[in-house]
């Protein structure tokens, strides 16, 4: 809603319509001591000297422009076209909702209509909604669908240890009161393990069963086994997926998963210091009914045009509201836009080609780093662009040395996993020259020798 400042003369007719004289008159119903205090503003400035004060604020910050980044972690530096970043700023698209009036949206509409199509192509699976808030929403947003499945008959939600730390802390956030089972995740759990330990845990009583691929630690699991113990107990299984890996590797669809989420991120998202980010979420069309977000179909009008519209909304919290399945019915408009821009302009191949560039320098990487005397990879499984180091000296203060050589250092998983304590998770992008991890490697050298 756009805020239009009121003149004078329109001021004092509102006050004369309501028997008024002034706007003290009108507060006087509240007691003195109750209201807002007068503000000790500093003096005005003008819009250059705003500017000015604004751009020096700006300068202290660190971005990958001015350092050479091996952090991800769940948002990654990854190449963005120009065009990407041209379509969204056109004031057609510059919105972060999804319109109601398909008559004068139609662009809008058919943008996320082929977001929607873009994402059940790369996971597999067969419907697709306009996107959550961000990754660790879509997960939990994946829980609520399970236990409308379930009808609330179902209350065990069996989580892996290797699905990112904060969308299990999401996930329990979103489910605390609700007489939820969570396990599977607990601080003792086995990390070198794979899914398939998972199975074990799963009985009549499961709803969902949730993994990552490639996991947190950036291992891939073929997680065709897992699922059909799961489907065997008739539970859903959900897989947090990176949509890059997506491109090379076997699809979630292929594994047979029910759901597929993950952080749209790295399709056409700068990391803007932590978003706004994008939460995709797909399913098999038999869930359609029970899906959260908002639904983008294209249907011919009454003159036999392609039209694009909203529908099945009647499961929305505006039409259900305390009998929805989710009070979430905002999505990550512009976000969505962007990722149907990045998939369009890149295509199939340019996905690909780009997914590919971060396995072979990942894994030129992690062969160089673990010849670093000090220094081994913790896990021998195969990976995608992220890898485990186990690092001879504390993670916080080899990532002070690599900050001082204009490097940003790997993300320290001491910090939610006491067994990882001084293990480094390290990523690689297309971004990364072989000079820069070249530069990596003999800093970590140099931080041994210190």
């Amino acid at each position: 809603m756009t805020f239009i400042p009121h003149s004078e003369s329109e001021r004092d007719a509102m006050l004369a319509a309501v028997g008024i004289k002034s706007l003290d008159d009108l507060f006087a119903a509240i007691p003195q001591k109750h209201r807002y205090p007068e503000m000790d503003l500093p003096d005005p400035h003008t819009e250059m000297e705003a500017a000015a004060q604004l751009s020096e604020l700006a300068a202290a910050n660190n971005t990958v422009q001015e350092l050479t980044s091996f952090l991800g972690a769940g948002a990654y530096n990854h190449y963005l076209p120009a065009v990407v970043d041209h379509i969204l700023r056109r004031g057609e698209f510059y919105t972060a909702y999804t319109p109601y009036q398909p008559e004068v949206s139609q662009g809008t509409l058919q943008a996320i209509f082929e977001y929607q199509s873009m994402m059940t192509a790369l996971t597999g699976m067969e419907v697709s909604n306009a996107s959550h808030y961000d990754g660790a929403t879509a997960a939990a947003e994946a829980v609520n669908m399970a236990l409308a499945v379930f009808r609330g008959k179902r209350s065990k939600v069996v989580i892996s240890p290797s699905v990112h730390p904060q969308y299990r802390e999401t996930i329990r956030t979103y489910t605390q009161g609700m007489d939820l089972e969570l396990v599977g995740d607990e601080p003792a759990s086995d990390l070198a393990s794979g899914p398939e330990a998972l199975g074990s845990l799963v009985d009549e009583n499961t709803s969902l069963v949730i993994v990552q691929y490639p996991d947190f630690f950036g291992r891939i699991h073929d997680l065709t086994a897992l699922t059909a113990a799961a489907h065997e107990k008739d539970a859903l299984v959900c897989i947090v997926a990176n949509p890059t890996a997506l491109a090379l590797f076997k699809s979630p669809g292929e594994m047979e998963a029910d759901i597929v989420v993950g952080e749209g991120q790295p399709l056409g998202m700068p990391l803007s210091f932590g978003g706004p980010y994008l939460g995709f979420f797909t399913t098999r069309k038999k869930y359609v009914h029970k899906m959260a977000g908002r639904l983008v179909g294209e249907t011919v009008d009454n003159r036999g045009q392609r039209a694009y519209v909203l529908t099945l909304t009647a499961r929305e919290q505006h039409i259900k509201r305390d009998r929805a399945t989710s009070n979430i019915c905002t999505n990550q408009g512009l976000m969505a836009l962007a990722s149907a821009a990045y998939l369009s302009v890149v295509g199939k191949q340019g996905l690909r080609q780009a997914a590919e560039s971060c396995f072979h320098k990942a894994h030129y990487a992690a062969g160089q780093i673990n010849q670093i005397p000090g220094y081994n990879l913790r896990f021998q499984d195969d990976f995608f662009h992220e890898f485990v180091v186990s690092c001879p000296q504390p993670v916080e203060k080899i990532n002070a040395w690599l900050l001082e050589e204009d490097i940003l250092g790997g993300y320290d998983l001491g910090r939610d996993y006491p067994a990882l304590k001084d293990h480094m998770l390290l990523a690689v992008t297309e971004m990364n020259s072989k000079e820069q991890i070249d530069a990596l490697v003999e800093t970590l050298k140099e931080v041994n020798h210190d």
